[in-house]
């Protein structure tokens, strides 16, 4: 069972079923004769944009999570009822029915109970209105008038610019290899034969080889030259290695974004600025 010291928390906090996440409790409902916290809503369906009706009778408060016993089947399929207004027996009744919760005789006696006027209870600072609960606490002088029940001050918000990097792709670099042709010139030194004739003359030495044979006959003498000719081989062969490496370069960018913030001002007429 919530106490009424608990109301605040159990504001804004997210109930949890047996399987797991029901939604975020809007607001609490306080039974009109005692006070104490009876009914919450709780933001189902897509966005939150609708409101069920729980019972806080088994609900616990654990951790800042709402502990209920109930289904999200059953809750979201709960009677639906105007959250803005005030539940009357007759909803309440519907209700019990809904979640099982007490016999016929309870329900018939909470259709039968009468609503009293607007409960207010200086001790625990809660108010009710129709049932729903705002925070009324000693002291507090303000309430709110445009948005969900929260408590007597407003949080002022604003956006902070978070940067960081991201690696990405600039481009791509490949190394390509192909085959091109050029002339080459050598120069080769070779050499060649050519025929030189040599007269000697008849001496002692040489007689006997110019006498031998025929005084007079016909013969002939050949001899065969030689010459050097250029040969060309080719032959492939590693010259050197060539791969690819990258470098990374340190460099700073200015970025530029548009952020928001909230601002608080007072609106207020010159007699209630003076004062």
């Amino acid at each position: 069972m919530i106490s009424e010291q608990q109301i605040s928390t159990v504001i804004g906090s997210t109930a949890v079923g047996p399987q797991g996440k029901l939604g975020t409790v809007g607001e609490v409902y306080l039974d009109d004769s005692t006070g104490r916290p009876e009914w919450a809503t709780v933001k189902t369906g897509l966005f939150g944009t609708k409101e069920a009706f729980v019972p806080l009778a088994e609900a616990e408060l654990s951790g800042g999570e709402l502990r209920l016993p109930y289904g999200k089947d059953q809750v979201s399929n709960s009677p639906h009822h105007d959250v803005e207004g005030h539940l009357s027996p007759e909803d309440e009744a519907d209700l019990y029915r809904h979640y099982g919760i007490g016999g016929t005789q309870e329900i018939a006696a909470a259709v039968g109970t009468a609503r009293g006027p607007e409960l207010t209870d200086d001790t625990t600072g809660y108010s009710t209105t129709g049932g729903a609960i705002t925070d009324t606490t000693r002291g507090t002088v303000g309430h709110d008038t445009s948005g969900p029940t929260t408590d007597d001050a407003m949080t002022r918000s604003e956006e902070r610019l978070e940067v960081g990097t991201q690696r990405v792709e600039t481009g791509v670099a490949r190394l390509r290899k192909y085959v091109v042709s050029e002339n080459v010139t050598e120069t080769v030194p070779v050499s060649h034969e050519e025929i030189r004739v040599e007269r000697e003359p008849i001496t002692d030495a040489n007689v006997g080889n110019a006498l031998d044979g025929p005084a007079i006959s016909e013969e002939e003498h050949e001899v065969t030259l030689h010459a050097e000719r250029p040969v060309v081989a080719k032959e492939a062969v590693p010259v050197e290695r060539v791969r690819l490496d990258v470098d990374t370069v340190a460099d700073q960018e200015t970025v530029s974004e548009t952020v928001r913030k909230e601002q608080i001002e007072l609106d207020a007429d010159e007699t209630t600025r003076r004062r």
